[in-house]
């Protein structure tokens, strides 16, 4: 079965994680560099900027203006943990803002943030021993109708429950850790 979604988040931590020519109908798909360490270089995120660009994949980096305005990114992703509200100027560039909420409070941080679609996080059942806890999609769905914000669900999707996402309403959907293992499974579900 197919997942039909309006956009699709690929959240990445190099750029080898993911091969661009798995990817089709590029023009749903949006990726999110999230390096926690520097190992990549300029040279090296240009040319991936690039190759998204030629393919119509919009293209964020996470937490880093400086970088995302050196890369010409699409967009800045803002994770939870960021709760500076000085990002609130970058409303009045060509930056997109996007951001991350475990939690109520961390949602109207994002809201206050200028975010213009937020990731919450977890809708399944993750392996991360430190992170417990999961909405599920009963209470996903509540929590959309409940504060009226662009949601997207990220946290617990695997290859095995993709088709419980048609249940969910929202028009996106996020991966992280599935992503880097079946790109190529994956990208041929979502249209």
């Amino acid at each position: 079965m197919f997942i039909l979604k309006n956009k699709y988040f690929f959240i990445i931590e190099n750029i080898k994680d993911i091969n661009l020519r798995n990817i089709k109908n590029s023009n749903k798909f949006n990726i999110i560099y999230r390096s926690k360490k520097k190992s990549e270089s300029i040279d090296k995120l240009m040319l991936f900027r690039k190759a998204c660009r030629t393919r119509n994949i919009d293209f964020y980096v996470s937490n880093d203006i400086k970088l995302a305005y050196v890369l010409k990114a699409d967009g800045v992703y803002i994770s939870a943990y960021n709760k500076s509200l000085k990002i609130v100027h970058l409303k009045n560039s060509n930056l997109k803002i996007i951001g991350s909420a475990h939690n109520i409070k961390e949602l109207k941080i994002k809201k206050a943030q200028g975010c213009s679609n937020i990731i919450f996080s977890r809708l399944f059942l993750t392996s991360y021993k430190e992170k417990k806890g999961f909405l599920g999609i009963v209470k996903f769905n509540l929590l959309k109708l409940l504060i009226k914000e662009n949601l997207t669900p990220l946290g617990g999707i695997r290859l095995y429950n993709l088709n419980k996402l048609n249940l969910i309403n929202c028009n996106s959907i996020a991966l992280s850790s599935e992503i880097k293992k079946k790109t190529k499974d994956l990208s041929s579900r979502f249209f």
